[in-house]
């Protein structure tokens, strides 16, 4: 009553902030009389503690940030029921903010956004503070057992920038999908680094081997020369497919730009072949109609048939998939979107938690969705044996 009186005399009071302070204040009082099982100066045998004043708890709720005094008892076993242990604010506005920093926002805007909820504004500190709660989810994440076999394994990077000791550089995110012998697709793991150098994916790969990663017949990737050799030397019983649709931008640097489009087509002619002789028959037709006029783009298919028609070994109905890296293109080209948003990360952790959050939560869809493999036809693939480097062959049916 008293502060409706206020209110209606004191045009200065706005009733609709102060009423959830004057609110909480009378309720923590109420359950702290019940917690201490006396009122204030009340003395009796049901008594468990005593008073040791009040602390000042800032409190961001939906309409505003109030500061409620919260009474303290001397053994610290007193802690208000109207928020819960050691979070700060509402799980409303703190929800928006972790999605506003996932969907790559900055964190300017999200002070906007935080504004826009009715709270007072939130600072670039509080909001970072608030992202690091995504970081016990994430390394839980990166860190889990990896439950094989994994008959199929996809790699590739991207680059964002980030800030080392002042300035502004291009770090490598590099990520590995795999695909379960039950046919689900899954995100294997990632790291953030300086350089997508081949010391940087041996130590990776190596990572996801102690972590579990095993039973790799095929290991799907772009030609970069480090990550050939780390997949050489870490998954030595995998072959090596080269990814047609990375392939393919490689060879129409070597031709006119007003001619790419016709030479992507006649390309792509090859891996619409029903079976193995054929696409093979129409790769080296393809090379050779092109040898007088782009001898280059000849030279590479040449030297590159065996790595692109690799999936011919493979069975026909895992073709379309296993020939590039297009599940896993997708997925980086959404961390390269969301990292343009923010521009330049502070840090190489924020860079972790944010593609993190992204790998994550593309992993929870592909383990809810449809499988990408029937478990039937990953059923036909033959491990090699341990000192035999070449591709499988299909079981015998």
């Amino acid at each position: 009553m008293e502060l409706l009186r206020k209110a209606a005399v004191e045009p200065e009071v706005d009733f609709l902030r102060e009423a959830p302070r004057v609110l909480t204040r009378d309720l923590m009082e109420a359950e702290f009389e019940v917690h201490l099982g006396a009122e204030r100066a009340e003395r009796g045998p049901e008594r468990t503690g005593q008073r040791n004043g009040y602390r000042d708890r800032p409190w961001d709720m939906r309409v505003d940030s109030i500061a409620p005094r919260v009474p303290r008892v001397r053994d610290g076993s007193y802690f208000p029921a109207p928020r819960e242990p050691r979070t700060r604010a509402e799980r409303a506005p703190v929800a928006v903010i972790h999605e506003a920093h996932v969907q790559g926002v900055s964190t300017r805007r999200v002070d906007a956004v935080v504004q826009a909820l009715g709270m007072s504004g939130i600072s670039t500190s509080q909001v970072r503070r608030f992202c690091q709660e995504l970081n016990a989810v994430i390394t839980q994440f990166r860190t889990r057992r990896l439950s094989g076999p994994y008959p199929y394994v996809e790699l590739d990077a991207t680059f964002v920038k980030a800030r080392h000791e002042g300035r502004a550089v291009s770090v490598a995110v590099v990520i590995a999908i795999g695909v379960r012998q039950s046919g689900e697709r899954e995100v294997l793991g990632f790291d953030v680094g300086p350089s997508e150098d081949g010391a940087f994916w041996l130590s990776f790969l190596r990572g996801l081997v102690a972590r579990g990663l095993d039973g790799v017949q095929r290991a799907i990737s772009d030609a970069h020369q480090g990550l050939k050799a780390a997949i050489a030397a870490v998954l030595a019983r995998a072959s090596w497919q080269r990814c047609r649709v990375h392939f393919v931008c490689n060879a129409l640097v070597l031709v006119a730009k007003g001619m790419q489009a016709l030479v992507a087509s006649t390309i792509r002619t090859v891996f619409a072949q029903p079976d193995a002789a054929t696409a093979r028959e129409q790769w080296r037709r393809v090379a050779g109609g092109v040898r007088v006029k782009w001898p280059r783009l000849a030279a590479l298919m040449d030297g590159a048939e065996e790595d692109v028609l690799a999936y011919l070994d493979f069975p026909p109905a895992h073709w379309r998939q296993i020939g590039s890296t297009n599940p896993l293109e997708r997925l980086t080209k959404e961390v390269t979107r969301r990292g343009d948003v923010v521009g330049v990360f502070p840090s190489d952790e924020a860079v972790i938690r944010l593609v993190g959050a992204i790998v994550s939560e593309q992993h929870d869809e592909w383990q809810a969705g449809r499988r990408s493999f029937r478990a039937e036809s990953l059923a036909k693939l033959v491990p090699p044996p341990f000192s035999d480097p070449a591709p499988p062959l299909l079981a015998a049916s």
